[in-house]
């Protein structure tokens, strides 16, 4: 990750919002169409984080890649944040899903979420380039990406809750799984600077998890 200073001024150059209809897209379903042109908007932005991070995704690039015209893009995607973070929803789901048609195979809860984390972590791993863009976009977001944020948030408690085998969580075990998700984010940032090792990160990811057997109502009547 970059230096404080780097930080602040990637923060200065991207992290306001241009003044369009924030969220005009997202505020009604969208047609067919305007999907399709969502999912082309989305491709893009992978795409060039991929090859670049963080600084490669410039909304110019992006509109010329996904074949819309920049306005349509910023009415879509207000700024450059909105849109890695969208980015990182997008990502989470397409992992959920293939989580779902494989599923962990562990014999606890706490080990079959410790196995899915550690499966999307190493999907991170093989896009280093992009898990840095979308995390640093995560870390720049604001109160008005709040709507994406939250959208990640969800999408990580849809997977680590699939993975316990859980539809109707307590309100402890919701609260073991917001401390798995940001030891989880913490791990991957710690990861991308170069502070910690993969095993270090599991190490972690598997030692948090064991919350979840502290939490579960059947095993303390």
């Amino acid at each position: 990750m970059p230096a404080e200073a780097q930080v602040n001024a990637d923060v200065n150059k991207v992290a306001k919002p241009a003044k369009v209809e924030a969220g005009a897209a997202a505020s009604a379903p969208l047609t067919e169409r305007q999907e399709a042109r969502r999912r082309r908007i989305l491709h893009a932005s992978a795409q060039l984080a991929s090859r670049g991070g963080f600084d490669a995704v410039q909304m110019r690039e992006v509109a010329e890649s996904s074949q819309v015209a920049l306005g349509t893009l910023y009415r879509y995607f207000p700024s450059k944040i909105h849109l890695l973070v969208a980015t990182m929803q997008d990502q989470l789901e397409h992992m959920h899903g293939t989580l779902r048609k494989k599923p962990p195979q562990g014999a606890t809860a706490a080990e079959r979420v410790a196995e899915t984390l550690m499966r999307a972590f190493r999907a991170l791993q093989r896009e280093p380039h992009l898990a840095d863009a979308m995390v640093r976009a995560l870390t720049f977001a604001d109160r008005s990406v709040s709507p994406e944020v939250d959208q990640v948030s969800r999408q990580t408690t849809a997977i680590i809750l699939d993975a316990m085998g859980q539809e109707d969580p307590t309100p402890e075990q919701l609260s073991a799984v917001r401390v798995i998700e940001h030891t989880w984010h913490s791990a991957l940032i710690t990861w991308l600077s170069g502070r910690a090792s993969i095993a270090q990160v599991k190490i972690d990811i598997e030692t948090v998890c064991r919350l979840i057997g502290l939490t579960d109502p059947d095993a303390h009547p």
